[in-house]
């Protein structure tokens, strides 16, 4: 924890202080920001607040009072519940805007981890509570460069990986062997291991309308053989096997056959100038020095597509968050599921994907990763998909 840099974030955003605290291990970020080891089984409510100027204080159950004692600053302890709000108020002083992992109308769930009782406790002790959204995305999601390095590495191989798939199914439909769905996915599984890369889920592959959901789940039972005709997606995610790797995220889509069906051409172009527009915004926003906002790349991306009239079919956000986890807790490029309030900052890397989803027929998506340097120049981080995969 720097606690140095804490506090002084604090004080840029005007907040008095912020006050981290847990019940039965609920909120991981809370461990994350101050170095806890989220395995070891909390059974007590602790708090941590952080004031933006002054030394930290700790209140804690006389049941596990040593529970942050790893932490700086002075510590309380309380035993019975009009104990703990007492000490609360305590703690913390006179009223105070004070930060909590909580989103007003939940419009960042993802941070939303203080139940609404404690909310409620909290403001009927004279505090007005706002949302911690941005500090977390500074202390847990903003990727240093080693960090950066092995994405970067990361998405050499897996662009590697995924042309060699896509080769293994031309050969495959040349040579009728019958290859699957699942054999395909399975061959990059194996892939990734020589690599050593590792990803807590196989990739995505899928033809025809298997991809027109989602998240299409690719099994053994369900495999269908590749062949003349088919409409293909392949959705991979992965890092290297290494402490700090931060994860890669792709999809790219193409046809088995030379003369590929109107309409997947045509949405095909929609997703890819959806995309390109989203790419395009953020790094206008950057080059001008203006804030740029997750909701705003959504609408760059989502009014395209609309415009091409395909809106309905565009079924989820145009991008996530991506740290050591495939989906991490930064800010999204989401205006529909969510309205992501949060700004891109340096060291925050992401995913740009819009598709198109026509139920029973087809699917295209096109997904690459952005990361704003640290020097505040945002890039495209790897390979990007201009057209489809001839197969």
């Amino acid at each position: 924890m720097d606690l140095q840099k804490i506090q002084k974030a604090l004080r840029d955003k005007h907040i008095d202080g912020w006050l981290l605290c847990d019940f039965r291990n609920r909120d991981y970020l809370a461990y994350r920001v101050v170095g806890l080891n989220f395995e070891k089984m909390t059974s007590r409510r602790w708090y941590y607040y952080i004031p933006a100027k002054g030394e930290p204080r700790k209140l804690v159950s006389a049941v596990e009072r040593m529970r942050l004692d790893s932490l700086p600053g002075k510590r309380m302890v309380y035993l019975s519940w009009q104990e703990l709000h007492s000490s609360l108020r305590k703690m913390m002083g006179p009223k105070k805007k004070i930060a909590m992992q909580y989103s007003p109308k939940n419009n960042v769930p993802y941070v939303s981890m203080v139940d609404g009782g404690t909310i409620e406790l909290l403001k009927s002790l004279g505090y007005t509570i706002v949302s911690s959204a941005d500090l977390v995305q500074m202390f847990v999601s903003v990727i240093p460069e080693e960090g950066y390095r092995t994405h970067i590495e990361a998405g050499r191989v897996m662009d590697r990986i995924r042309a060699e798939a896509f080769d293994r199914i031309r050969s495959a439909v040349r040579n009728n062997t019958g290859a699957t769905e699942y054999d395909i996915q399975q061959y990059m599984m194996q892939r990734f291991k020589e690599e050593a890369l590792t990803t807590y889920d196989p990739p995505m592959v899928g033809v025809n309308d298997h991809p027109a959901d989602p998240h299409f789940d690719t099994t053994k039972e369900e495999a269908r053989v590749f062949k003349k005709g088919d409409t293909v997606l392949i959705d991979m995610w992965a890092k290297k096997d290494v402490p700090g790797g931060i994860y890669y995220d792709i999809t790219w889509v193409g046809y088995i056959g030379d003369n590929p069906p109107a309409k997947y051409v045509k949405i095909f172009n929609a997703v890819k100038a959806g995309r390109d527009a989203a790419v395009k915004f953020v790094k206008e926003k950057f080059a001008k020095g203006e804030t740029c906002y997750g909701w705003q790349v959504d609408d760059a991306c989502r009014n395209v597509i609309k415009k091409a009239g395909f809106g309905k079919y565009f079924l989820h956000r145009t991008g996530h968050s991506i740290t050591e986890e495939t989906h991490g807790n930064g800010v999204n490029i989401d205006n529909l599921e969510t309205k992501d309030e949060r700004a891109l900052l340096p060291g925050c890397c992401f995913s740009i994907e819009p598709g198109i989803y026509l139920e029973g027929e087809m699917a295209v998506r096109t997904e690459i990763n952005m990361f704003i340097r640290h020097d505040g120049v945002p890039e495209v981080t790897g390979e990007v998909q201009q057209d489809l995969v001839l197969l």
